[in-house]
């Protein structure tokens, strides 16, 4: 545990939040602040800033749970379907937000695009790949 991180004195019940569910290695709870409600937060309890951080061993468990944990948000907020979402910059300690989302929402699908300039794309490929 980080002793300066909130998502660390959630787990520890130091910051009360509501929780959905928990086990030996993670923590699920509402979002304070949700796009939509059920919004909710998982995390390990294990303090990993970034999910490049993260042990492939907990990676693997935490997307584990979060496809269980999906299908009780979306259910339980009759949602037509659940979006993830990890975005880190919030909270320096690894999360995903699981989002109930609806086809009426107004909300983005996604985030706003752009269009590549002519050969911008190949270069900007040979760079994501080492060429």
């Amino acid at each position: 545990m980080k002793t300066d991180c909130i998502f660390c004195k959630i787990t520890e019940g130091k910051i009360p939040s509501v929780k959905i569910w928990e086990d030996s290695d993670f923590f699920a709870f509402l979002d304070i602040n949700p796009v939509n409600y059920g919004h909710t937060l998982l995390i390990p309890k294990k303090h990993y800033e970034r999910m490049e951080d993260t042990p492939e061993d907990i990676l693997k468990k935490i997307f584990v749970k979060a496809k269980v944990l999906m299908e009780k948000v979306k259910n339980g907020t009759k949602a037509d379907y659940i979006t993830l979402s990890i975005v880190g910059l919030d909270v320096p300690h690894f999360h995903i937000h699981l989002i109930p989302r609806y086809f009426n929402d107004g909300l983005a699908t996604f985030w706003p695009t752009k269009k590549y300039e002519l050969k911008k794309d190949t270069e900007i490929a040979k760079k994501i790949i080492g060429k």
